[in-house]
């Protein structure tokens, strides 16, 4: 007789079944990128708030902060994660009108947002390094 009670997996069991199916990295990518966008927040506020405040402040703000290793790179981060949010998130929005709701058209589909968000970050990444 077969037990219909749940079983409790391992995290590396886990993770070994989900990184093996595109949508599945999709989406636990889709909500990491929301958590850092989130966390960025009072950070990119921050920044805007102090170059806002004369056109000393923007300078510093330009040359110190967004000049300097950590804080481009939290923009970088920043942007990529909208980047990401936005295209995954375009994608779901696709997918509620039923376009691509089939199982292989889903991996398809996932695969192709995955490929658009990494070429866009890259041309985001350039942007932000030229």
């Amino acid at each position: 007789m077969k037990s219909n009670r749940p079983v409790n997996l391992s995290l590396s069991t886990v993770l070994l079944v989900n990184l093996k199916s595109p949508v599945a990295i999709a989406s636990i990518l889709h909500r990491i990128s929301g958590v850092v966008i989130f966390l960025l927040i009072p950070v990119l506020l921050y920044i805007l708030q102090e170059s806002l405040a004369s056109e000393a402040a923007f300078q510093n703000v330009k040359d110190n902060i967004l000049g300097g290793f950590i804080g481009g790179g939290l923009v970088f981060i920043a942007l990529a994660g909208l980047i990401y949010h936005f295209i995954i998130g375009t994608k779901h929005l696709i997918q509620d009108f039923g376009i691509g709701e089939s199982l292989q058209g889903g991996r398809n589909f996932a695969w192709a947002a995955l490929a658009a968000a990494g070429f866009f970050i890259a041309l985001a990444f350039l942007w932000m390094v030229l």
